[in-house]
């Protein structure tokens, strides 16, 4: 049951830094959208760079009190950021450009997938 909860504090933690990340990814994702008219697939991926750098840092010391040292901890949390990366380019053109669907709800739900897929990667691969 120990285990469980130490999970369960972990995705807590994750949650919270999730949503530090996500207010610098969507403020730029509606800030270029809406601002700049910018396409939203291409926005959301400037958004996504930017919420990673916010997440690395806060992840590596405040969800995983990870002690691996950056230079592989850093490569690590990059890889499994391209994953997610490419799964946010993949997820938002199907429902935004295939499907029609608007951006907005269409982040949220791309966002629901990409961080179920992060925290088990950081957690048993980049922080373990």
């Amino acid at each position: 049951m120990s285990s469980l909860r130490h999970v369960a504090r972990q995705f807590a933690a994750f949650f919270g830094v999730g949503l530090a990340a996500a207010v610098v990814h969507y403020g730029l994702l509606i800030g270029l959208v809406e601002g700049l008219a910018a396409e939203p697939v291409a926005a959301t991926l400037v958004g996504y760079v930017a919420g990673g750098l916010v997440s690395y840092q806060l992840n590596r010391t405040h969800t995983y009190d990870s002690t691996r040292p950056h230079r592989e901890a850093g490569w690590r949390f990059a890889l499994v950021a391209l994953v997610g990366f490419l799964l946010t380019w993949l997820f938002m053109s199907v429902f935004t450009q295939w499907l029609g669907a608007p951006y907005l709800p269409a982040q949220l739900v791309t966002t629901g997938i990409v961080m179920l897929w992060s925290f088990l990667a950081h957690k048993v691969w980049t922080f373990a």
